[in-house]
């Protein structure tokens, strides 16, 4: 059977066509007990893509787009960078100058920062202030995108969670915060209340947002949980075990729904809190996986 991951015409890693391993130690053959695990073979002519975090070791982009780079035979990877605040615009600038390099995905911290590497910006980038991915032009210039918000809402459309005429509290002004409300205003939602520690932050965004969404989103000191219909996480909260809760669970309605932006761990302790206190709940996968045809589109990633 032909294996999806594995670029046509690419030949099979050594050793795993003939039922046999080899003992690294003697280096003679041993039998099998199965096939080596395929391989994604990267070559000189590989292109390449990078996403930008600081902490990385969470993204789960690379598990999702480098399987489909396989199935659809292009030659690229996705690796992950771990870039820490401060090299942000050193790294940023030396990867843009990568011959072979033809996007980048930007995560937590730097989607704001990263929106102001671009050289063009998208009318939703405009908006937010924030970017989770920028693409190599054919003129050589990067457009920055944002594809955090459209992806949430269409995760949540999925899953049967309908923002339309809803009461939304959301917790976090930061990138993927600022793509989200932007997203869920223009979906419908009746009322949209942010909150977020940082002040400045956070009335900038409510008064961008206010431009286009007039009398629908407003700021506040603690999100409006008790007539809330949806309550949204989109802070770091939750990636370490220690994290203190974004927002109480318990103090909303019965059958509200609490999304979490946060991919690993799969369940953040707002999630098992939320599922105790028997509401719906929306895990962070849903966000990316809800990208995936909008990454496609942007980067032009179509089968050979």
């Amino acid at each position: 059977m032909t294996d999806p991951r594995r670029p046509p015409g690419a030949s099979r890693p050594s050793g795993t066509d003939t039922g046999t391993d080899v003992d690294p130690g003697t280096g003679t053959a041993q039998p099998a007990d199965t096939e080596a695990p395929p391989q994604t073979l990267v070559g000189g002519a590989t292109r390449l893509y990078a996403v930008l975090g600081d902490p990385v070791t969470q993204v789960q982009s690379p598990g999702l787009l480098n399987p489909l780079f396989a199935r659809l035979g292009i030659d690229a990877v996705l690796v992950p960078v771990h870039v820490r605040p401060a090299d942000l615009a050193t790294v940023v600038r030396g990867l843009q100058r990568v011959g072979n390099l033809d996007g980048l995905f930007v995560t937590v911290p730097h989607k704001a920062a990263a929106a102001l590497l671009a050289d063009r910006r998208s009318p939703t980038v405009e908006i937010t202030g924030s970017a989770n991915a920028l693409r190599r032009e054919p003129d050589g210039a990067w457009l920055a995108e944002n594809f955090d918000g459209s992806g949430f809402v269409s995760g949540l459309g999925r899953a049967g969670h309908r923002p339309k005429g809803a009461r939304v509290a959301l917790v976090g002004a930061g990138g993927a915060g600022s793509a989200i409300a932007a997203a869920l205003l223009d979906a419908g939602v009746t009322r949209l209340t942010i909150t977020d520690p940082d002040t400045p932050r956070l009335t900038t965004l409510v008064d961008r947002l206010a431009a286009h969404w007039p009398g629908r989103v407003r700021a506040a000191g603690r999100p409006p949980l008790a007539d809330s219909d949806i309550a949204v996480n989109a802070t770091p909260l939750g990636l370490r075990p220690d994290d203190p809760l974004p927002f109480p669970p318990d103090a909303l309605p019965p059958g509200a729904v609490v999304a979490d932006i946060i991919m690993k761990p799969r369940d953040t302790r707002l999630l098992r809190e939320a599922t105790a206190q028997g509401l719906h709940t929306h895990h962070g996968h849903h966000m990316l996986t809800g990208q995936l045809d909008s990454y496609r589109a942007f980067f032009g990633l179509h089968a050979s």
